[in-house]
């Protein structure tokens, strides 16, 4: 019972210091892109980001060796093994200090080549040179100093990481507008961004020794251990196929977009993204906090707390996502409209493309969790499968309908590997039991959702009206949601007992994990 009440307070703990911070942060980004915009100018903004981005792409070298080292930690943190805690934590700095010798090689040769990627600039090449290696040394502190923080996150503790880390970087950003509107300094901007991260990695590590007093890792012996704990290897180059292909589809689209369609298509289609976009981070700070719980329950083995915890959380996310994607159907034409103008609302059947598709993207996430939380990562064959038929589809279609095929890739990717193929190998593989479970429960969920659909959209077209003004924009937007989250939960709650014990929990204080 200790361990139950202990997952749930975690889970929670998670989940509210991220919805606290994103909110924080996402309220100081719009005042200080404004201000940065203003005093050091676009082009610096440019910059800054471009820089960031080549460097993300060396960070590919990580392979995935992070979370296998996460999956790897489960059972010895669930069992308090503090010896081979030790261990595999010595063996992921190993590891994690040669990518970053490897990173520091590959930046220090794509440092030889900024000349050439910024050929026509009107900064100095010192102050490009400068804020580049910055932004390096700041990436090779996670590799060097900061690698022990996968243990916070393994033990369902990432609210500490999330704690110091977006403290530090609302400091930060603070002091970097202070400094901009002041000085107008690039030089002093890029400084305090490297400061901040050196100042990061030392309290980090102050605290990961509070609460974890008797770790003694040991980056020497991680060598001579690697040999000990195989499965991190095997595990990392599962992984590293998930990472490859899930940055093939979405980098990939983005391009498809652009190639099927105008640049004025493109940019209408980014208005609607930016929305999305800001939804679905919303929704990983929400659901991502419980990843790690997952994996302390299967480390636990009681199968059958295992399955129904499952479909709680099945229900949980459905209940989410359906009010999400309903929420933005109704509106979204509205918003744009009061926003940027009528002549940026993106033709009803793009649209409700887009809403699929993020509902799709949505719903999946809970049995790629108990997926990662099992360790069945060596089904990699589809991983590739579901880049090559997102791919496929968006340029056959893409090239028949234009920007609505693009979007029926990952759509296509999505049903044929995500909703029926991921299923069936955690049913086998990780439930032992046969798929059917799943896929009656999938047609009863989906019917109740087809129904409330049908219900709401007839109740709303024939008793409101359409907001011609902001407030009543946001009064019918309320009324809308409510409408359909109480039909539809009503609906879940007579025929779906995942909804009934999950609702059982939140009266009971009781939710998320048991």
């Amino acid at each position: 019972m200790p361990q139950q009440e202990s997952r749930v307070k975690k889970s929670l703990l998670n989940a509210r210091v991220n919805l606290i911070f994103y909110f924080l942060t996402l309220i100081l980004s719009f005042f200080s892109r404004k201000i940065f915009l203003d005093t050091l100018g676009a082009d610096f903004v440019g910059l800054t980001g471009t820089l960031q981005n080549l460097l993300g792409f060396l960070n590919l070298a990580e392979l995935g060796i992070g979370s296998a080292i996460g999956y790897v930690l489960y059972k010895p943190l669930f069992e308090h093994d503090e010896g081979k805690i030790n261990e595999i934590i010595s063996v992921f700095g190993y590891l994690y200090r040669w990518i970053g010798f490897i990173i520091l090689g590959a930046g220090i040769v794509l440092a030889c080549f900024l000349p050439l990627i910024f050929p026509n600039t009107e900064f100095e090449m010192g102050v490009i040179f400068f804020a580049y290696f910055s932004f390096l040394a700041s990436s090779l502190i996670g590799y060097f100093a900061n690698y022990k923080q996968t243990l916070l996150g393994a033990d369902q503790k990432n609210y500490v990481v999330t704690a110091y880390f977006q403290t530090a970087n609302i400091i930060k950003v603070l002091i970097q507008m202070a400094s901009a509107y002041y000085t107008g300094s690039y030089y002093l901007w890029v400084a305090i961004e490297l400061t901040f991260g050196i100042i990061y990695s030392f309290i980090l590590n102050w605290k990961i020794n509070q609460v974890y007093p008797w770790l003694r890792s040991e980056v020497r012996q991680g060598k001579q251990l690697f040999k000990k704990y195989p499965e991190v290897m095997k595990y990392t180059k599962q992984l590293f196929v998930y990472k490859i292909s899930w940055l093939i589809r979405f980098q990939s689209q983005n391009i498809l977009i652009y190639f099927f369609s105008s640049l004025k298509m493109v940019a209408y289609y980014g208005n609607y993204s930016i929305i999305f976009d800001k939804l679905l981070f919303l929704s990983g700070n929400i659901f991502n906090s419980i990843s790690a719980s997952i994996g302390n329950l299967i480390a636990e083995n009681n199968k059958e707390k295992i399955f129904q915890t499952y479909w709680e959380l099945f229900s949980i996310r459905f209940i989410f996502t359906s009010i999400i994607a309903f929420s933005l159907y109704v509106s979204m034409p509205y918003f744009i409209s009061f926003w940027l103008g009528p002549k940026y609302i993106l033709t009803h059947t793009v649209f409700l493309l887009m809403v699929i598709s993020l509902f799709f993207d949505q719903i999946r996430s809970i049995t790629d969790q108990f997926l990662f939380g099992y360790g069945l990562f060596y089904d990699v064959w589809a991983s590739i499968l579901e880049a090559v038929v997102s791919i496929s589809v968006s340029i056959v279609c893409g090239y028949c309908w234009g920007l609505e095929g693009v979007i029926c890739g990952n759509i296509s990717s999505n049903v044929f590997i995500a909703q029926i193929w991921k299923p069936i190998f955690l049913f086998r593989k990780g439930f032992n039991m046969k798929p059917k479970y799943y896929y009656t429960n999938l047609i009863i969920y989906v019917v109740l959702l087809c129904i409330s659909l049908y219900i709401s959209l007839y109740l709303i077209n024939n008793i409101l009206t359409s907001p011609n003004s902001l407030i009543s924009f946001v009064f019918y937007v309320l009324i809308c949601v409510a409408v359909f989250g109480f039909i539809l939960i009503s609906f879940l709650l007579l025929f779906t007992s995942g909804t009934r014990n999950i609702f059982r929990r939140i009266f009971n204080l009781k939710i998320f994990v048991r």
